[in-house]
């Protein structure tokens, strides 16, 4: 029966110049069966906090001075968006904490809203999230490239090379792993938050007689604007103020999406994660709200409103100066890492959308890395042109941003409400937890109405034609996919109905034995399906009476999917065993020799090349065959949606003077 193959990597096969660059850079390659590499590559929950949570972070960077700016002179009014604003951070992290737990393995946005709702619905939930984070990568570096330039103003002209260089980095360090990248940006991390926490703690414990003096201000501010403008004025003002910081909430929902990255127990890291980040976000929000109040702070030309505050609270003193330039120097830094979010969220929605055909199934595969590599180059390529097309330009990318993270916020808290309510006659805090997505919803649902009527004008509707340009996209792949569907399907059907309908397995003295003067058959299959069932059948019409040895072999490919656990590696093995004994009994019962191999890898192509050689070395005179499916109308777009991979094999024996035969299969 099939026995499973580990073929070997030899460094001196695969030794040319372009493998050896690669290898310097990107690293050398993981093994996916290895036990212990699942614990190896997850994010423990500190890291993960720096990998996921930088984006929120880094929005106090922004988020707080475009609330403030809403107010105009009615500044005491901060106060009360400032608790708003910290009160929304942790209804939305507390509706995603309960998102993780009835989706412990993952999909954010996209799977809620396809499990909750409907598949359509999912689908512009994560279209809308994909181009949320392609936009939060952009923003974020072409910020950091802003801010770090904001320090030598006279080579201001290199801003957009800055950026495009720190791109290609995050884009080579996420190509290497996650868990490598977010090392690297710890350092950053750590400054920025030994800087901004240390610093409001000092101005609320060196200001805390104030305190009263601010709320009495607020309280009075309020009264002279309700006098002078009248209630709903005055509502309309803090809810616009409040709307237009809503990139402070960006990035909450990253950790949902990238439950695959975290380490065991995921739900309870996740959880945790998620507490790091709403804490952390709401105290640095709000105290650097409040003490824009109490340093009375103004707007200045040329300088952020971050960049006034710090530098009155440090002082014209050289130790001042030094702390200011390092405390901005390290916002600067952290939007780079902002866009690390991008880089860790954008890759794993794809693969999720990949895997129910909405985006071509090559966003599954892993590298030798054991990365989505497909993603992060897709989400990195989109990043570096939209950083050229708006030249970088911080002021209209931010115009473009935060629209569509709450489409998915929106739809993600409908479905959690509709599930509570549904499961009413089971779950006894069902009360409590629609709660906490009801508010949620309502929250997320007048912020995005509020920031579309506001931005809708001012650019934002670009962002909607983009994001109905990827859904149509989208649409037309799935299409393309059940039709498809349906076509191997019927030949499915059409092969296995020419099968006997029960294949008796033949004891051990029963089975045919192996011929060393007949010719090996070696069949590379995908499963037991259609496809590999016509390849067979065709060889034994084609060539009858030619072949005496059979060889079946099976690639399990570990993909995003398969790659989840070592539980979920060993089932991959079970599956694919199971298909290849079903070929094996099949060829015995017509009286041939047959045997089963079985190998694991991401890379089909190496996997099958490494395990031709020790093929080869059992059967010297055996002849590879593959079926390779050949559509109606072939184009363009039909050879991106598919991976041909037998004519990649077929280039690869070819080079290394192995024959191989390949028999067309029309659909």
């Amino acid at each position: 029966m099939a026995k499973m193959m580990i073929p070997q990597d030899n460094p001196e096969d695969n030794g040319g110049m372009l493998t050896k660059i690669r290898r310097a850079v990107i690293g050398k390659a993981k093994d996916p069966q290895d036990s212990k590499i699942f614990h190896s590559l997850a994010l423990a929950a500190l890291l993960a906090w720096v990998g996921l949570g930088s984006d929120g972070l880094s929005s106090s960077c922004y988020g707080p001075a475009e609330a403030f700016f809403a107010l105009g002179s009615h500044t005491y009014l901060s106060l009360i968006v400032a608790c708003i604003t910290a009160i929304t951070i942790f209804v939305i992290s507390a509706s995603y904490s309960q998102i993780i737990e009835l989706f412990p393995h993952g999909g954010g946005g996209y799977v809620v809203a396809t499990k909750l709702l409907n598949p359509t619905l999912g689908m512009i939930s994560g279209s809308a999230l994909l181009i949320d984070y392609v936009l939060t990568i952009t923003l974020s570096i072409a910020a950091g490239a802003e801010a770090f330039f904001s320090f030598f103003p006279g080579y201001s002209q290199h801003t957009l090379w800055l950026a495009v260089f720190a791109l290609v980095v995050l884009i080579v360090l996420n190509l290497r792993g996650i868990k490598e990248s977010v090392k690297v940006l710890l350092p950053i991390f750590v400054v920025f938050m030994l800087m901004h926490v240390g610093t409001i703690v000092y101005i609320l414990l060196t200001h805390m007689g104030n305190l009263s003096g601010v709320v009495v201000n607020t309280a009075a501010d309020v009264k002279d604007s309700v006098a002078s403008m009248g209630v709903m004025a005055v509502i309309a003002l803090i809810m616009r103020s409040y709307s237009l910081g809503a990139g402070t909430y960006t990035g909450l929902e990253a950790v949902s999406n990238g439950m695959s990255i975290l380490r065991e127990p995921k739900v309870k890291t996740a959880k945790r994660v998620m507490f790091y980040m709403a804490v952390s976000l709401a105290f640095v929000v709000f105290g650097i709200m409040f003490a824009y109040l109490i340093y009375e702070v103004k707007i200045t030309e040329g300088l952020t409103l971050n960049a006034v505050l710090f530098s009155k609270v440090f002082g014209e003193e050289p130790l001042g100066k030094t702390l200011l330039f390092i405390t901005l120097l390290s916002e600067a830094a952290l939007l780079f890492v902002a866009a690390q979010t991008g880089f860790l969220g954008g890759p794993g929605v794809m693969s999720n959308m990949a895997a129910d055909r909405w985006l071509p199934t090559k966003f599954q595969i892993l590298s030798d890395r054991l990365v989505t590599q497909n993603g992060v180059l897709l989400m990195g390529l989109a990043a570096i042109t939209l950083l050229i097309v708006t030249k970088g330009k911080v002021s209209y990318l931010v115009v473009l941003y935060s629209i569509n993270v709450f489409i998915t916020f929106v739809l993600s808290q409908l479905g959690m409400v509709l599930h509570w309510f549904r499961e009413r006659k089971v779950e006894k805090k069902w009360k409590r937890k629609l709660a906490v997505n009801g508010i949620a919803f309502l929250l997320t649902l007048f912020i995005l109405i509020s920031i579309v009527w506001l931005k809708f004008g001012e650019g934002g509707w670009i962002t909607i034609v983009i994001t109905g340009s990827l859904i149509i996209i989208v649409m037309t792949i799935k299409h393309h996919y059940k039709k498809t569907s349906v076509i191997l399907k019927r030949l499915d059907s059409l092969v296995l109905s020419v099968m006997p309908e029960t294949i008796k397995e033949l004891k051990d003295e029963e089975k045919p034995k192996y011929n060393p003067k007949g010719k090996t058959a070696v069949v590379l299959v995908s499963g037991f399906n259609g496809v590999g069932l016509h390849t067979l059948l065709n060889i034994f019409r084609i060539f009858s009476g030619v072949y005496e040895n059979f060889v079946i072999v099976q690639v399990g490919v570990v993909d995003s999917g398969a790659f989840k656990g070592t539980g979920a590696i060993e089932s991959l093995q079970e599956h694919i065993k199971a298909d290849v004994d079903k070929y094996v009994t099949y060829i015995q019962s017509r009286g041939f020799y047959a045997e089963g191999i079985c190998l694991i890898g991401v890379d089909v192509v190496q996997e099958i090349s490494d395990g031709a050689q020790e093929i080869l070395k059992k059967y010297p005179d055996a002849n590879f065959f593959g079926g390779q499916l050949v559509f109606p109308e072939e184009i363009v777009f039909t050879r991106w949606l598919h991976n041909y991979t037998v004519f990649a094999i077929q280039r690869r024996f070819y080079y290394q003077g192995i024959p191989i035969i390949l028999l067309p299969i029309r659909l």
